[in-house]
């Protein structure tokens, strides 16, 4: 057997999103890095093996969608892959490839798949295999699993992996290790203390914790994939496979049959059986469970019998992609407190908001497999309502393992509670998380500190650090934003409402959101309103577009918010409120005069209150910074989540995309929309000039993504049509403009370009082509 040696800085082990994302970034900062995954393929449970789609904070809050490296990647997948996303089963090896093509780009990143790691060496010599067998056991006393930690103190000098089927064993030295294993098999070896299971309410004192501490987690999963053949497709379940017989099941516990395709997360099992230890039995009762599934939507459900007749099944997994095992305790324990609160923690290095997910304990073989599910996710129910959280943030603290010095994780194995788990989990948020520890890893690499310094001393820095290369933080802006001056531009837009019925000109997002959204209304006792922005100025009036077959009366308020994710009913912040009669028969726009109402620049909330008799009228179309929403069972406002903005007027036009907005440093709306939209057919160009030449080494152009959904809203080949497709950097130098950048074919979001210290007092995007929309750009941020 061959025992080659490597030595690196960074050493990643586990290549799902979170693994991933943690190597790109420390490679990309310059480290020499190493990713070890178990598996032929990238991507984890999103990969080809296991086709979870990947879920983020844009499913619960609008333009919440993750950037980043993980961004990056769901970008480049969707404008190569020719599948129509759904919600679970249909990816494919174009995704796997994506991301194989973004580590093979990485000239410091060294990739061992089909490597298993087995052994970690601790400083002293201690082999972890072999000390498990001296060192304490987890034990039950509190209820959860809870192994004490056993090597506090001593750090990783190496891990031993195995190349399959190659006779090889492997190992990898490093200054810092980042476990994104999903199981902790890193820091259960190394001696970390670590719990699986649930903790209580008592203990945590969070409102989803249990109410009894218990060695329950969620399950396991596999997927299946069905495709029309055209004509009918018999199905014949084998003997062994299990036999479904009763519709209650499905329709009346939260595992409702959607689509034939597939997309079903409930196909799940986790107790009775451990997802570490009993992982090869779940999957084989998750392949029996998931061919009952099909024989009954296929030959026995009265509601999915027909739709299913010309379907076959093409594909069921045999990798269970697993939610939830050991957590390892960190530097800080996050729990949903934090969360609900959105604490604004001084090393936030990631950001989530997917909602309270935790799984009904058993899945398949238990009464229901989520409790929201069941009831249809209606966020009429308060207890449904509270699990709606976020945006918030995570702290890097909580990626430091508390007792192996040189240990980081990202991914479902963190330092959080059960509780706080059922949001942090989803992939996408795993992907921020691990982009997060890999660049923490290499700037302490980079200063010879060990990952808990980082944490101590260069907060800030790496905030900065993270921020500069795309990434969003809720609580953190740009320390300098290095690009003071006098923005200018070939033209700007303005923005003057929304009407009833228009289409939304994004025609590559799925056409049935406008048309769903196209005309509907929301009626006045769930107090609708919309988020949208404005500049300082004189508001005339407002108009909005009520429907009501009696008439009546309605309330309308004008709010100043923080943010577009505003969302609780204060009574601060009213500049304006009036009463409106709507006359019987009505189904149009309602004028109402603001007698030149001087507004703040920022971001407010139009919020319209009446009765059921009384309604507000959807639009089909999606202007960016303006968002819809309605009060849900906690009392709070909520985004509509199916995109629906509201239809309404102002007078005069916001010019809130002008172009000071690239100046602001952020690439989504949030306190102020962040874009510069022109008006006008290309080539359109914006930018900015300074009283003085300045150094340029490198610019970061940032053009608007989708950012308001996730990434199963988007058609194949999907590029968002305001990324400019074919533009050039300018820079002013000795009084000419030169073309000193060009792209020709981008797809990304966010370009930089190397300028090699040019001197220049000046500096333009030129927009000439772009994917379907008008010129715009988010952002010109500066280094030199």
């Amino acid at each position: 057997m061959k025992k080659p040696v490597e030595q690196f800085d960074v050493v990643v082990l586990g290549g799902g999103l979170s693994g991933f994302c943690a190597a790109v970034a420390a490679a990309r900062e310059g480290a020499k890095t190493c990713l070890i995954h178990n598996r032929p393929v990238l991507g984890g449970n999103a990969s080809s093996e296991v086709r979870v789609t990947v879920h983020g904070a844009a499913c619960h809050h609008a333009y919440a969608r993750e950037t980043g490296i993980v961004g990056e990647a769901m970008r480049l997948e969707r404008s190569r892959n020719h599948i129509f996303p759904i919600e679970n089963g249909w990816t494919n090896s174009v995704f796997d490839m994506s991301l194989y093509d973004m580590a093979m780009r990485e000239e410091n990143l060294t990739l061992h798949l089909n490597t298993d790691v087995f052994d970690v060496e601790l400083e002293d010599g201690t082999r972890g295999l072999e000390a498990l067998g001296r060192w304490p056991v987890a034990t039950d006393e509190r209820g959860y699993w809870l192994r004490p930690a056993c090597e506090q103190g001593k750090s990783i000098s190496a891990v031993f992996a195995r190349v399959q089927n190659a006779e090889v064993e492997l190992r990898a030295e490093g200054k810092v290790f980042i476990d994104c294993t999903g199981d902790a098999l890193v820091g259960h070896l190394a001696g970390c203390e670590w719990r699986m299971g649930s903790e209580s309410r008592e203990e945590t004192g969070e409102v989803h914790a249990a109410a009894a501490a218990s060695k329950d987690t969620m399950g396991n999963s596999i997927h299946i994939r069905c495709i029309d053949t055209g004509r009918p497709a018999p199905f014949k379940a084998p003997e062994w496979a299990v036999h479904y017989e009763d519709a209650d099941f499905f329709y009346k516990q939260g595992r409702k049959p959607n689509e034939p395709e597939g997309g079903y997360w409930w196909l799940e099992i986790g107790v009775p059986w451990d997802t570490i230890h009993d992982n090869e039995t779940i999957r084989h009762e998750l392949t029996r469970h998931a061919l009952g599934v099909w024989d009954w939507m296929k030959n026995k459900d009265p509601n999915m019998m027909d739709r299913c007749r010309n379907y076959a099944l093409e594909f069921i997994g045999q990798v269970p992609g697993k939610r939830e095992s050991r957590r390892i305790i960190g530097r800080h324990f996050l729990n949903e407190n934090e969360l609900q609160s959105r604490e604004d923690f001084e090393d936030e290095v990631a950001f989530g908001g997917w909602f309270i997910d935790l799984h009904t304990p058993g899945g398949l073989l238990a009464e229901n497999s989520e409790p929201a599910s069941a009831v249809g996710y209606d966020a009429s129910i308060k207890d449904v309502a509270l699990k709606y959280i976020g945006p918030y943030g995570i702290p890097l603290r909580s990626l430091i393992s508390r007792d192996v010095p040189n240990l980081m994780m990202a991914g479902r194995n963190i330092s959080v509670t059960h509780a706080a788990l059922g949001t942090v989990r989803v992939m996408a948020t795993c992907g921020l998380m691990g982009e997060g520890a890999g660049t923490a890893a290499a700037l302490g690499v980079s200063r010879g500190w060990l990952p808990g310094e980082v944490a101590e001393r260069a907060s800030e820095e790496l905030k900065n650090r993270l921020l500069w290369k795309g990434c969003f933080l809720p609580h953190a802006s740009l320390r300098e934003p290095k690009l003071a001056g006098k923005a200018e531009a070939s033209s700007s837009a303005r923005f003057s409402g929304i009407g009833a019925w228009e289409k939304d000109p994004d025609v590559n997002l799925r056409e049935w959101i406008w048309q769903q959204c196209r005309g509907m209304t929301t009626d006045l006792s769930l107090a609708p309103c919309n988020w949208f922005f404005a500049d300082a100025g004189a508001l005339e009036s407002l108009a909005v577009h009520l429907v009501s077959e009696t008439g009546g009366k309605a309330s309308v308020c004008l709010r100043k918010v923080e943010q577009l994710w505003e969302y609780g009913r204060d009574p601060g912040g009213v500049v304006w409120r009036t009463e409106v009669a709507v006359p019987a028969g009505c189904d149009d726009l309602l004028r109402l005069s603001t007698d030149g109402l001087i507004l703040e620049a920022g971001c407010y909330r139009l919020e319209v209150e009446g009765d059921k008799t009384i309604a507000w009228r959807m639009s089909g179309r999606h202007p960016w910074g303006v968002v819809g929403g309605h009060t849900v069972g906690s009392g709070r406002y909520h985004w509509n989540r199916i995109p629906g903005e509201y239809a309404f007027q102002v007078s005069p036009a916001l010019n809130i995309y002008s172009a000071d907005q690239v100046l602001s440093g952020g690439h989504r709306p949030q306190a102020q929309s962040n874009v510069w939209f022109a008006d006008g057919a290309l080539p359109q160009w914006v930018g900015v000039q300074w009283e003085a030449p300045r150094v340029l080494d490198e610019v970061a152009v940032t053009f608007p993504d989708q950012l308001m959904m996730e990434l199963h809203w988007e058609n194949p080949f999907y590029v968002a049509p305001h990324i400019a497709k074919r533009y050039k950097l300018l820079a002013r130098v000795n009084g000419e403009w030169e073309t000193v950048a060009e792209e020709t074919e981008n797809v990304q979001s966010r370009r930089v370009h190397s300028l090699g210290g040019i001197q220049a007092d000046g500096l333009r995007v030129e927009v000439e082509e772009t994917h379907g929309g008008c010129a715009a750009v988010c952002s010109i941020r500066v280094e030199g």
